[in-house]
């Protein structure tokens, strides 16, 4: 009977309306999106109330669907937390630990921590949302997100795990080719530069040059660090980059960094923190956090003289 795995459906049913369509929710479980469409039908039947409004394009839902969706987060939360909360008495890494991060931080920093520990904890699986939006952790029901920058008041329940600092840097190569000095942020208005496209980085070239880029100046513009990156080792322009994305190649003489006392002014600096909801972690995130500072090491790993 669909009673006995009601919460079950209603997990599906919440997966639907936060993707929108019934194949975002099937690839969220590994399953078909023929099967999801079936519990969506097989619990509405039970409920004997349309939840979704269907067409070709898109799914909306109905009033009766968002009634149910409020209590259905509330109802899945509890149960979350229940398991999280036994699982913690117990000192246990098991179910589903759900994080969310900046793309670049992710791939280099989070995989290697998370990939480790499922070889130590076979009962642990991970779902990691590498995003340049603020995932909000308690809509999104998310163990924890990380987060770079100063944070707005909250009920959220803040770790520091390490710090970013702002550098200047280039490719031998672009600084070969440029000829142009570079002693002074005035003369940066005569060099190409690496823009941030968009996205939730609060700190912009605005910011350093105290005006506008001049037209032109801007020769690639991307939303993803790692992109950004790569632009730089390929002699584009100049980035201004965090520490924890270009540290490492400067450190190997890949890039050069520039004017390196700009990188210690205050405003450059800003904590990297992993914020949860919940004021008793579980053991996963508990591990997890552990883990990460490890790995990122004190001082960071990234850290330039």
């Amino acid at each position: 009977m669909l009673t006995d795995r009601f919460a079950e459906y209603l997990g599906i049913f919440a997966d639907v309306a936060r993707e929108g369509s019934f194949s975002g929710a099937a690839r969220r479980r590994g399953i078909t999106p023929s099967s999801v469409a079936r519990q969506i039908d097989a619990l509405e039947a039970h409920l004997d109330s349309a939840l979704f409004l269907r067409s070709t394009r898109m799914l909306t839902l109905t009033e009766s669907g968002q009634a149910l969706l409020v209590r259905a987060r509330r109802v899945l939360d509890e149960l979350d937390d229940a398991q999280q909360e036994i699982a913690s008495m117990k000192g246990e890494v098991q179910g589903v630990l759900r994080i969310a991060c900046f793309p670049t931080f992710g791939r280099r920093y989070v995989i290697p921590v998370v990939a480790s520990m499922a070889v130590r904890y076979p009962a642990l699986r991970v779902e990691l949302d590498l995003t340049e939006r603020l995932a909000d952790p308690v809509a999104e029901r998310l163990d924890a997100v990380i987060r770079i920058g100063s944070l707005a008041d909250s009920t959220l329940i803040a770790t520091r795990i390490a710090t970013q600092t702002r550098t200047l840097c280039a490719s031998p190569a672009y600084l070969a080719r440029s000829g142009a000095a570079l002693t002074t942020v005035e003369q940066l208005q005569q060099h190409c530069l690496i823009d941030k496209l968009h996205g939730n980085d609060l700190l912009g070239w605005r910011d350093l040059l105290c005006q506008p880029l001049g037209n032109g100046q801007p020769v690639f513009r991307c939303d993803d660090f790692e992109a950004m990156f790569q632009a730089v080792c390929a002699g584009m322009g100049i980035g201004w980059l965090p520490d924890w994305v270009v540290g490492p190649a400067i450190k190997s003489g890949q890039l050069l960094q520039l004017m390196p006392a700009l990188s210690a002014a205050p405003c450059m600096r800003t904590d990297i923190h992993v914020l949860r909801a919940l004021a008793q972690p579980s053991a996963k995130l508990r591990t997890f956090i552990d883990e990460l500072k490890s790995h990122i090491g004190m001082p960071e790993r990234w850290l330039l003289p």
